[in-house]
């Protein structure tokens, strides 16, 4: 969430900024603005009523003391008139405060200077392209058919036990599944991260304080009973454990990493492009999310780009960088960046990673914030990335490593999967 100070302070930046996201209700800006200004001359008004009766009740006090009853009396007459316009003055700026803090849910974090203006996917900025392309022979298979070739994810089972979209991993299917998994999160220990099991499922200011709620409200699993939301990503959970925390500056940058399934609704989402393990409502993901302090997060935006450009690359996966237009980047965030492997079989880039930075966009949701050199509280920074998410991974990896004698393991994953071979 967008700070109200800054809003006033830099209003043609800020609209500026939000035209790079196509935003379509810039009119927010002034609303907001206009807002503030009530509040606060209602917030001054209350204040000097309150200073006028706290003042009035001691002189009567002292008035009563002295014998001056009468004095006293024609003071008390009045305080019911103060006591009324304190009443009105606190509904007044409850309900401005309420109206302001509802706008300003609507506005998306400003993008970073770098951000490219774009509408669509199709005006995102290749930032870099790794790998080569394998050369599958004709006959290739895409990865539903390989799945059903060998045994290893039945969609028709989980559709039958759940519905589309819940899929059964099978036999070395299982197994491949559960090799990446430790794989990332060994990997994310050895650049410095710290593991968390998380729960599952989180309550309503969770999803607020990493700016889900109210933005992907509908694209969330509610169990309604409890009031509680399945988790699209172990990024909620992670950083939550932050939220209304002050941490010293010299513990920054936090690193957590953690592994968790993700559940998401994907309303609205049909057609090839989602068939077998290209879109799902439960899959599973390692995240790394970092707090870090504002001078520096940029650079470990890079470093968390870095990492998971290495994990593509130690699988042997072809993969490009992709710097979001504002347009297509998410509510929350300042910067993305996105990482798309090539699925030789699809002949199409699939997205398997987005590494973000959100600046101070969560954290002030959450109150989460560090003492500085000075001694004074300041909003840190958030950052989050995949790395990685499964579906796709493995999507690739079945496509671009089939050969006529079935389907090469990554050298890196043998350790985990103790086979070599689908076949």
């Amino acid at each position: 969430m967008l700070q109200v100070s800054y809003i006033r302070e830099n209003r043609e930046k800020v609209l500026e900024r939000l035209s790079v996201r196509n935003f379509k209700q810039p009119e927010l800006v002034d609303e907001i603005i206009t807002l503030d200004e009530k509040r606060r001359s209602t917030q001054t008004r209350l204040e000097q009523v309150s200073a006028e009766a706290n003042s009035a009740a001691k002189k009567i006090g002292e008035l009563m003391r002295s014998g001056k009853k009468e004095e006293a009396e024609a003071i008390k007459n009045q305080t019911s008139n103060w006591k009324n316009e304190i009443k009105s003055l606190g509904e007044d700026l409850a309900a401005l405060e309420n109206e302001q803090q509802q706008k300003l849910f609507l506005l998306p974090n400003l993008p970073h200077i770098s951000v490219p203006k774009g509408s669509t996917a199709e005006e995102n900025e290749v930032v870099l392209e790794n790998g080569e392309k394998p050369n599958l022979p004709e006959n290739a298979l895409p990865h539903w058919e390989l799945a059903a070739k060998y045994n290893l994810i039945d969609f028709e089972l989980g559709v039958k036990i759940t519905g589309a979209g819940f899929p059964v991993y099978k036999g070395k299917g299982a197994k491949l599944q559960r090799a990446l998994i430790a794989f990332f999160l060994d990997e994310a220990e050895k650049a410095g991260y710290d593991e968390r099991m998380l729960p599952l499922m989180v309550n309503e200011a969770s999803g607020f304080g990493t700016g889900q709620l109210p933005d992907k409200e509908g694209q969330m699993y509610f169990v309604g009973e409890d009031k509680l939301f399945l988790i699209p990503t172990a990024e909620v959970p992670m950083t939550n454990l932050y939220r209304d925390v002050i941490l010293k500056e010299e513990e920054l940058p936090v690193k957590n990493c953690g592994y968790t399934p993700c559940f998401r609704r994907e309303a609205g989402s049909y057609g090839a492009h989602v068939r077998g393990l290209n879109r799902l409502h439960q899959f599973d993901k390692v995240e790394v999310v970092q707090v870090a302090h504002p001078e520096k997060s940029y650079e470990i935006l890079e470093e968390m780009s870095l990492h998971v450009q290495s994990l593509l690359q130690k699988l042997g996966l072809p993969y490009r960088v992709l710097r979001l237009c504002g347009g297509d980047m998410g509510f929350t965030s300042a910067l993305t960046y996105d990482m798309e492997t090539w699925s030789a079989a699809q002949q199409r880039w699939l997205e398997v990673s987005s590494v973000s930075n959100f600046e101070t966009f969560q954290s002030n949701r959450l109150k989460l914030r560090f003492r500085n050199s000075e001694g004074k509280n300041q909003l840190a920074h958030t950052l989050n990335g995949s790395a990685l998410a499964l579906p796709r991974i493995v999507a690739t990896l079945l496509e671009n490593n089939q050969t006529e004698n079935g389907i090469k393991i990554p050298e890196v994953l043998v350790p985990y999967t103790k086979f070599e071979w689908i076949d």
